[in-house]
């Protein structure tokens, strides 16, 4: 059995970390307040409070929404609070931003019940091409919590991988 076939990257006790693994399925949506300024510029009160009452806050039910206002104008901190109020009840979640800050926000809260303890002494590669959109956040984050506990980190895939950290010798 000389010819035998040795698949060294299944043998080299790596342990690969999909970050598309966290990811939390379920529509995104950016709510832009733009669409309510006068002219695309000024918020009147009186005409924005009557788009609140009389909008369909329920076809936002178990999205995920970004809160922006993507024109350049000053938008009264009130004005964010008010939408953020009428869509908790149907929203599965509503952040500040754009996509990218949404996705941000998901990934940590899935992070905060991430047991690390799992990793130690281990050599991780985080892997880093997918189909879903991981926000580069969620990969500094993985990477700070694993750094205290693993004993190297790396990123790609097991067979090309880009060394990124190795804990010193004790």
């Amino acid at each position: 059995m000389e010819n035998e076939i040795e698949n060294k990257v299944a043998n080299s006790g790596l342990i690969t970390i999909d970050l598309e693994e966290f990811y939390q399925a379920g529509e995104r949506i950016v709510f832009d307040i733009k669409n309510c300024l006068f002219q695309g510029l000024i918020l009147r009160e009186k005409d924005f409070r009557e788009f609140v009452k009389h909008e369909d806050w329920s076809k936002y039910k178990d999205k995920y929404v970004a809160l922006v206002c993507s024109a350049d104008a000053i938008v009264p901190t009130w004005a964010y609070m008010l939408i953020s109020l009428n869509l908790e009840p149907y929203a599965k979640k509503i952040v500040f931003g754009d996509l990218e800050a949404l996705e941000t926000v998901l990934y940590t809260e899935k992070f905060s019940s991430f047991n690390v303890q799992l990793y130690k002494d281990a050599r991780v590669v985080i892997k880093g091409c997918g189909k879903l959109p991981v926000p580069k956040n969620a990969y500094i984050a993985l990477t700070t919590l694993l750094r205290p506990v693993v004993k190297s980190i790396m990123y790609g895939e097991p067979c090309s991988t880009v060394p990124l950290y190795k804990a010193p010798k004790v």
